[in-house]
């Protein structure tokens, strides 16, 4: 149980919602720190957090308001790093759940970055492309004063992309007097992007999901995958996995699942997303099957990717993958996560499977400050690099406390985080 001290007074302590599930987490964790467990409560108590009023003119003449969040959770190793969604069920504690596992995140792959994350609740779908343009410039100027390149910088998240990037950027520049590229990163190419940014996640998850097989002696080719979530994240793994030679036989969106058992066409499927926003009405599924049956499909590898809160106890017990690699930020609550674990299921977490975003956003970071770019050759090499060595030092504690692969993560990460905030000390 979590000490009453850890509940921030702004949260109902009787539902902390993705909050709650962070500080179980923590609270798993610290028996493994050793002194720096003195320190533990830094990583139970958020820096900052701005909440903000996002007033914009609608096209129809009407002023419409919506609550916008920006929340620096640590920055004891760097400045603080994580995206921005806009989403009709955005939260304050989603939001400080997200940024606390950005401060994870960042130090599991051993970035110089602490943790951060925004969020604005609003259906974009609502929204024309002039009135999203207004809430994106006016969510900026808000929350200016404590993003920068060296502050704070944001990225793209659930239902932004490079052009919201370019919004944000441009009106930093406009508020400040001066252009600063690297104040966010996800940018367009033209504006100081980074290749290889838009698959570096699904690309990370990946890279580590060929470890974690090779771990325990899976084959790729032939082995059969099942991924929940179709975007960024999720289509890009599914489309390297079965570049592979592994079988895609099912996919869930927010619409439907398609199934086909023989494997489905992942280029196809991909165009068919692009061309009506859905996996819905695909011509080369076998069938499509209600929602709750997804996760009771035969597979090896399952990759939720898709929003925090999946996996819940119910659906672990009929889960039938070895292998599951987190695309999604906190997709599994802690109670299905025992019992995973306790059937032998490989949990490669959120945050160390997902982590290749925030490395090639960092790759960007350096580059815009270098004003020197990189080929995609070189990023995807770097990108591979780290994940597989941030991977090696994961497993390798994971193998020496005899622990799971997220709790593993947890100890290498919170203790980087608490050696830094030790050594920092404390001001004045």
């Amino acid at each position: 149980m979590t000490s009453k001290h850890a509940l921030p007074s702004y949260l109902n302590p009787e539902d902390l919602g993705p909050w709650g599930v962070y500080l179980e987490q923590i609270d798993r964790v610290t028996p493994y720190l050793g002194n720096l467990s003195r320190w533990v409560e830094t990583l139970k108590r958020p820096k900052r957090i701005l909440t903000v009023d996002v007033p914009i003119e609608r096209d129809d003449g009407t002023i419409a308001h919506y609550e916008g969040y920006r929340v620096q959770h640590n920055l004891s190793r760097g400045p603080g790093k994580g995206g921005v969604r806009f989403h009709q069920d955005v939260t304050l504690s989603e939001v400080m759940a997200l940024s606390a596992w950005m401060t994870v995140k960042n130090a599991a792959v051993n970035v110089p970055y602490g943790g951060a994350k925004g969020g604005i609740r609003v259906d974009p779908k609502t929204l024309s492309r002039n009135e999203l343009q207004r809430l994106t410039r006016r969510y900026t100027s808000e929350i200016s004063m404590i993003i920068g390149p060296n502050k704070d910088i944001p990225a793209p998240d659930v239902n932004t992309n490079e052009q919201v990037m370019a919004w944000m950027m441009d009106s930093y520049a406009m508020i400040g007097g001066n252009m600063s590229t690297g104040v966010v990163t996800g940018k367009p190419i033209s504006l100081g992007g980074s290749l290889g940014r838009r698959d570096a996640t699904g690309r990370g998850v990946f890279v580590v999901g060929c470890d974690a097989a090779a771990k325990v002696g899976m084959s790729l080719e032939g082995a059969k995958v099942i991924v929940q979530g179709f975007g960024n994240v999720g289509g890009v793994a599914a489309r390297m996995f079965a570049e592979a030679g592994s079988k895609v036989v099912a996919v869930q969106d927010h619409k439907t699942t398609v199934v086909h058992s023989g494997g489905l066409n992942i280029p196809q499927l991909l165009a068919h997303v692009a061309e009506v926003g859905s996996v819905e009405g695909f011509s080369g599924a076998e069938a499509f099957v209600p929602r709750e049956d997804f996760w009771g499909i035969d597979c090896d590898i399952l990759i939720p990717a898709a929003l925090e809160q999946q996996i819940t106890a119910e659906r672990a017990q009929v889960i039938r993958a070895k292998i599951i690699l987190e695309g999604a930020n906190g997709p599994t609550l802690p109670a299905a996560d025992d019992i995973l674990t306790d059937r032998g299921v490989l949990i490669v977490p959120d945050v160390l499977a997902n982590a290749g975003g925030v490395t090639v956003s960092y790759f960007e970071w350096a580059q815009n400050f270098s004003s020197f770019f990189w080929t995609e050759e070189e990023i995807n090499s770097r990108l591979t690099r780290i994940m597989r060595e941030a991977f090696d030092a994961v497993w390798q504690v994971s193998q020496e406390k005899k622990v799971s692969m997220r709790t593993a993560t947890f100890i290498l990460a919170c203790t980087r985080v608490l050696q830094a905030r030790e050594v920092r000390g404390l001001y004045p």
